[in-house]
């Protein structure tokens, strides 16, 4: 006996569900914000990016020490031999023994020294943002991942209820031709749309599997079963719902945004360095020697190179030293015409970045509010394409229609069920990747949505609406008008 296929929907999640019941209940379910912080805690690339900060916060002091003074000391150990010409002959003088000294040298003047500081502590904030743009888009990393295994676990759980129905149908068919209500077209046909349904739930399968795996990836965890999303979450229009106040927000906030002013600052810094290399500079230098005479080189007057004291001879001296560039083959005004186009480069790149901002906040904005009504939308048609279903299910039997049109209408009804969910979750991620180009996407997005989690969620039943699940069940126990 033929059945309406909004009977269908509830058989086929009855059946479904325990064959789900069978493979996957092994452990509890994981919930979002638990996911977020397993890959806070294991995620490789966030721990790169931190790496690379901590590597990259060093040209801070690297860059201070240019300022700040600078001691050396060594000792110098040698054994020469110099030979004399004088009227008196030609003595051959022999000079050894051990010096050490001790230098100090404090920069006083060092304008290309100051902008390389200034430059490294732009770098270093650029670092600090970046870093945080990283760690936000985890969030929403996190967020991708979990409700593509929940999109992938509904779309097979509608594909399994599809592959049940177009088995009835091809059960229902057999029946009619053996009592030769019909022909064996009939038969061929819904021989077809169960072949294609039991392939598109076998790719179904492979694709919850490969959403799982990705979660894997992203938190080096497994998981073989998560909470999935209620469906009483509120589907609203962002607030404000005014794109022009959201590309505002973005233009201030946006994580990526404000490190590409820092960019800007570091290239401006390093212009200002690089034409500070045509500066004098000027150092303070201290020195302190002690060695014998022979190495320090206190001679006679009378005699070049005879040595005028025998013991230890300290020497302190302290001054200033003043270096003025005057050539260098012209590699200071080089060094100037590259930094002047690296940061013409950069500042390009942040009118690029910061227009490619404005257009994905725009986007987003418009997204969010489409898909508000897409979900309103999609689950309306559930309800369109049940009730076109039975009508032509009732065709089918007083002749009206043939086979052909109810499984085309079975086709629409499960496509309209998927388009449902899809839309779902496309709002979902809509309003977070919203947030964040807007730069407010925070853990506590994630909180929220956790708090329409079901921890009993099975995508088997509960892939439906609740009041579309009750109707069909309502409809399953009626009497069959035909």
């Amino acid at each position: 006996m033929l059945r309406r296929l909004s009977l269908a929907l509830a058989v086929a999640s009855a059946s479904s569900g325990a064959a789900w019941a069978a493979e996957a209940p092994l452990s509890t379910k994981t919930d979002l914000v638990s996911v977020y912080q397993e890959a806070v805690n294991n995620n490789a690339d966030l721990a790169a990016a931190r790496a690379d900060y901590q590597a990259r916060k060093e040209i801070v002091p690297q860059a201070r020490a240019g300022l700040l003074p600078n001691i050396s000391g060594g000792a110098n150990m040698s054994d020469s031999e110099t030979k004399v010409r004088t009227n008196m002959g030609d003595p051959t003088l022999s000079r050894s023994g051990i010096l050490y000294q001790a230098t100090l040298s404090q920069p006083v003047f060092r304008a290309d020294r100051w902008f390389q500081l200034k430059a490294a502590e732009a770098t270093n904030e650029q670092a600090i943002l970046e870093l945080s743009a990283t760690e936000q888009n985890l969030i929403l990393q996190s967020a991708e991942a979990y409700f593509a295994v929940l999109r992938a676990q509904d779309n097979l759980a509608s594909t399994k209820a599809e592959e049940a129905a177009f088995k009835r149908q091809l059960d229902q068919a057999n029946e009619r031709f053996d009592v030769g209500l019909s022909d064996k077209t009939d038969v061929l046909e819904a021989q077809a749309s169960f072949d294609t349904a039991r392939a598109n739930r076998i790719l179904a399968q492979r694709s919850v599997d490969d959403a799982f795996q990705a979660l894997i990836t992203l938190t080096n965890r497994d998981y073989n079963s998560v909470e999935g999303i209620k469906h009483t979450l509120p589907v609203l229009a962002p607030t404000p719902n005014d794109a022009k106040a959201w590309v505002d927000t973005a233009a201030q906030q946006n994580l990526n945004l404000q490190a590409s002013n820092f960019a800007v600052d570091a290239a401006e810094e390093t212009l200002r360095q690089r034409k500070a290399g045509h500066a004098p500079t000027v150092d303070a230098v201290a020195q302190y020697q002690r060695g014998d005479n022979d190495n320090l080189g206190y001679v006679n007057t009378g005699t070049p190179g005879t040595p005028r004291y025998n013991g230890d001879v300290e020497q302190r001296s302290i001054g200033l030293q003043l270096n003025i560039p005057i050539f260098s083959g012209g590699l200071t005004s080089s060094q100037v015409r590259e930094s002047y186009q690296r940061l013409n480069q950069i500042e390009q790149q942040r009118e690029g970045l910061r227009r490619q901002v404005v257009e994905n906040t725009r986007n987003l904005h418009r997204a969010v509010n489409t898909d508000v009504e897409t979900v309103q939308a999609r689950k309306q048609s559930i309800i369109s394409n049940q009730s076109a279903l039975e009508a032509t299910e009732i065709g089918y039997q007083v002749g009206t229609r043939n086979i052909v049109d109810v499984l085309d209408a079975q086709r629409q009804l499960y496509s309209s069920v998927r388009n449902y969910n899809n839309a779902r979750y496309d709002y979902i991620l809509d309003n977070l990747r919203l947030k964040q180009a807007a730069g407010t996407l925070s853990p506590a997005d994630l909180e929220t949505l956790a708090r329409f989690l079901k921890p009993d969620y099975n995508p088997d039943k509960d892939f439906l609406p609740p009041d579309l699940a009750k109707s069909a069940e309502q409809n399953l126990s009626a009497k069959p008008d035909y």
